[in-house]
């Protein structure tokens, strides 16, 4: 039996993964589930699969989950360092689906165990790529993007030269605003912002994709996964999300990845590598469809596209600021604090401040720098929101 972890079980990606495993259950042997605030749902799936232990990230709702897995035998245990023990517990795969930087240290403590790192967590490799592949490769473990568009990338990469890769176009759905003009979408409400035309995913996650700073994460894991130039790296609006990526060799050839909208089927990939098994999506029927569409994205109304570009030709820890500026500048746009397009404008702000300090952007990437420049960043977003004055006074320290 295959040892498995999931990190980030409750959300979209985590359930998912569960679906999956529910139909071979007697091939799994479930170590540690975590969660958020949703404790029905972790603690039914940690007394279904007889979990060792199930983690909230949340210290208050412990005593729910205790109550919830009384008499189950499943531990129960809570916190940043209650995760970090989860995530050291050997497993043969763990599933890295927790949303944000908080995924990227049980990240590379799995790693550091030898465990294939299925990886939805697209924040450990912008804010800390070099340090996530050096810790596979000197743990002789396995990293497999779970990221629909990433794992159609390495899909057709298999059995190729990477140096004869030109380019890879990564495809956008365009989100809740792809139709709407950019003074309409500077009054959009979170709520608006969270109603996607094609993907069933988390609050956060749909919001980033209206605003495409998902794509824009997406495009700089790519560049960190794939060992890419900047600008090597395309992105396409393709709004039937059919063809999830394109890959373009030097002899003017293209692949690409065709399949539904069902992340099913990247996990499934990551899953079961390097194997194909049956995976219960569903097959498309291209003749019913139609016709597929493309057009170049509109960087006036996603700046978050432009910003990455700046952000992959920056280098060092850049993505590290890119990234915590954008989840500090989300939340306060999910309190009402700010408007839509207000958090490109403070992500910006916060990018232009701090990436002009080489003896921050330049120090060499690990772990405590990054977590030293996250915290950075988030303040100075917060300065920003709360009283622009007080930035410079974030930044002196």
């Amino acid at each position: 039996m295959r040892r498995i972890s999931i990190f980030g079980a409750t959300g979209s990606i985590g359930q998912s993964t569960i679906d999956l495993i529910r139909r071979d259950k007697d091939q799994y042997d479930v170590v540690a589930l975590t969660g958020g605030a949703n404790m029905a749902q972790l603690a039914a799936d940690a007394v279904e699969f007889n979990a060792e232990v199930a983690v909230t990230a949340f210290d208050d709702k412990l005593p729910e989950l205790r109550d919830a897995l009384r008499n189950s035998g499943v531990e129960a245990a809570s916190g940043t360092r209650a995760l970090e023990e989860a995530a050291s517990r050997p497993v043969d795969w763990l599933m890295s689906a927790i949303v944000g930087a908080a995924g990227l240290k049980p990240g590379l403590i799995a790693l550091e165990q030898g465990a294939t790192l299925a990886l939805a967590n697209k924040e450990s490799l912008v804010t800390a790529g070099p340090l996530l592949m050096q810790a596979a490769q000197q743990h002789g473990a396995k990293i497999i993007p779970v990221d629909s568009e990433h794992s159609a990338v390495f899909q057709a990469l298999n059995g190729e030269d990477i140096s004869t890769v030109e380019r890879v176009i990564l495809t956008a759905s365009g989100g809740a605003f792809r139709d709407w003009t950019l003074e309409q979408m500077a009054q959009a409400t979170a709520k608006q912002a969270m109603q996607h035309p094609n993907w069933s995913m988390g609050a956060r996650i749909t919001i980033d994709s209206a605003s495409m700073f998902n794509k824009a994460l997406e495009v700089l894991e790519a560049k960190e996964f794939f060992d890419l130039k900047p600008e090597q790296v395309e992105v396409l609006v393709h709004p039937e999300s059919l063809v999830h990526a394109l890959v373009g060799f030097c002899d003017g050839g293209m692949m690409a990845h065709v399949g539904a909208p069902d992340m099913r089927h990247a996990i499934g990939y990551a899953l079961n590598w390097p194997k194909r098994r049956p995976l219960p999506v569903p097959m498309l029927d291209l003749a019913t469809q139609g016709q597929l569409s493309f057009y170049a994205p509109n960087l006036t109304n996603y700046p978050a596209l432009r910003l990455a570009q700046s952000v992959m030709k920056r280098g060092g820890l850049s993505g590290a600021v890119f990234n915590a500026a954008k989840e500090r500048a989300l939340d306060h746009f999910m309190a009402g604090r700010i408007g839509f397009c207000d958090m490109s404008a403070n992500v910006e702000a916060v990018l232009e401040g701090i990436t002009g300090s080489s003896s921050l952007i330049d120090a060499e990437v690990t772990l405590d720098n990054v977590q030293h420049i996250d915290r950075i960043a988030r303040e100075s977003v917060d300065a920003r929101v709360f009283n622009s004055d007080a930035q410079q006074k974030v930044l002196r320290g």
